[in-house]
């Protein structure tokens, strides 16, 4: 039926029953059909097409499915209609290139901008797609988290969203639960305003960077030091130097040329859970302030402190308001609570919010207020209480499983606090064939070597103890000790 009827009519120049192949409704081949005629030529400027109840005759349908056709494809400007006369083919038709419509052009090779080429060379993010195992870094025990409780404070802020009046994009709730919590534990001073919500820590971290540097600019960063911050400096055009550490941290001896950012994670140094003393805090925020440096301090677990009481963070210090103070909750509370969030320097607020518009660097609100909610009825201090007595117990188990798993294969200093810690190598072992064949065997570790920015000084394991049962420790450090002794 609709092939002859296309042989008579348009001799045959489309063809209905390929796109019925295809599953589609007739309005929609018949569209496809008459639209690709024009684009590919076989239906030139000027032809005259059949009335509709001619062409409604001919498919035997309703006159109405051939009259939308038309009018849909009048409205796209591939034919001209006017009351009492049929269907023109418009005089002007989409340019054609060597003889195909633009529709049907093979597609170009896209030319990637410079932020991403920089992007691409980075290894960051890495890509676990397996489910999560021992000893995944970065992880929290999901199992333990008060989920009922959070559901109820998602279910009241989404029933409350529809009465909200303020359509701030950075919920006033959980600007003021929030700073209470920075300012009574980590000793941050900041108005509310200063607090952006936004949707993780890495993204705060690339906020800061677009904003502060441009192409060319030098920023230091810890070596070893954390793969989201370079990926992020590098995309942004800085030259990364990474700086040496000592034991009190990002060694300002080692410095090279004049940074116009540094990039610290000093209350559990990122990878190697080292704690920047308080000397060495007021010498770099010293030397921020003589250079005009920017710091940017990622404050990313210090909720989990073990070992005598935390230092105030770097932001609290700081008088000439050059720190840029960034944490997350998803450490703190979760992987899926998806809130990160940056305390701005009160002269760059107002920028600071623009940037954050113009990005998209946005979060739900009524999340926000949930977490509003979790954080002022005392939810997250009870869990973080919780939860760092059983972190603590968690990495001491980890130490002593490791030690008679591994024995002297492995040197361990165990963190003051966090959710992981490394296992030094030396330098003969190659740690990244090391970890493949770990992760053959069921165990997620991560090497030390690509943590270092320029010349590795040390190869080790990246193991995080904070998500993980005894069972599951003594299981991980079992097969990790098995395959370091070669069986």
């Amino acid at each position: 039926m609709g092939a002859s009827w296309m042989r008579d009519v348009l001799s045959g120049l489309v063809d209905i029953e390929r796109s019925a192949e295809r599953g589609e409704t007739l309005t929609r081949r018949l569209s496809n059909e008459l639209r690709e005629a024009i684009l590919n030529g076989a239906l030139s400027p000027g032809r005259r097409l059949p009335s509709s109840r001619e062409l409604a005759r001919q498919l035997k349908v309703s006159r109405n499915t051939v009259s939308g056709v038309i009018d849909q494809l009048a409205m796209e400007g591939f034919l001209d209609v006017a009351q009492g006369r049929r269907p023109l083919v418009t005089a002007q038709r989409p340019q054609l290139v060597r003889g195909k419509s633009t529709a049907t052009r093979p597609a170009q090779a896209l030319r990637l901008s410079h932020w991403a080429k920089r992007l691409q060379k980075s290894d960051w993010p890495i890509r676990d797609r397996d489910p999560p195992r021992p000893f995944r870094p970065g992880l929290g025990d999901v199992r333990e988290f008060p989920h009922d409780v959070w559901a109820r404070c998602l279910r009241r802020a989404a029933r409350g969203a529809a009465r909200r009046a303020d359509l701030s994009i950075n919920s006033p709730a959980l600007r003021s639960a929030l700073l209470r919590h920075l300012v009574e534990h980590r000793g941050v001073r900041a108005a509310p305003r200063q607090l952006m919500i936004l949707p993780s820590a890495q993204a705060a971290i690339e906020l800061v960077a677009r904003v502060v540097l441009d192409a060319g600019d030098i920023a230091w960063m810890e070596s070893p030091g954390y793969g989201g911050a370079r990926a992020a400096l590098e995309a942004a055009g800085a030259r990364v130097q990474g700086i040496s550490l000592d034991r009190s941290g990002l060694s300002i001896e080692a410095r090279m040329g004049r940074p116009r950012l540094i990039f610290v994670t000093p209350s559990h140094q990122y990878p190697t859970g080292r704690l920047m003393s308080i000397n060495r805090r007021r010498q770099l925020l010293a030397f921020a302030a003589e250079s005009g440096a920017t710091i940017v301090e990622d404050d990313y677990d210090s909720e989990f402190h073990y070992d005598g009481r935390p230092v105030a963070a770097l932001q609290g210090l700081d008088e000439g308001a050059s720190v840029f103070y960034v944490g997350t909750f998803s450490k703190s509370t979760f992987h899926d609570i998806r809130l990160g969030y940056v305390v701005v320097p009160e002269a760059h607020v107002e920028i600071f919010e623009q940037a954050q518009r113009h990005s998209g660097q946005l979060s739900a609100v009524p999340v926000q207020d949930a977490l509003a909610e979790f954080i002022a009825d005392g939810h997250f201090a009870a869990h973080i209480r919780k939860m760092s007595r059983l972190y603590r117990a968690r990495r001491d188990h980890l130490v002593q499983a490791l030690n008679a798993a591994a024995g002297d294969r492995l040197r361990i200093v165990p963190p003051s606090g966090g959710m992981q810690l490394v296992a030094s190598l030396g330098m003969k072992v190659d740690d990244r064939d090391l970890a493949a064949r770990l992760a053959e065997l069921g165990v997620a570790v991560r090497p030390l070597s690509p943590h270092f920015v320029g010349r590795v000084t040390d190869r080790g394991l990246f193991l995080g103890f904070a998500a993980w049962t005894e069972a599951e420790i003594e299981q991980g450090a079992e097969i990790l000790g098995r395959v370091l002794r070669g069986r």
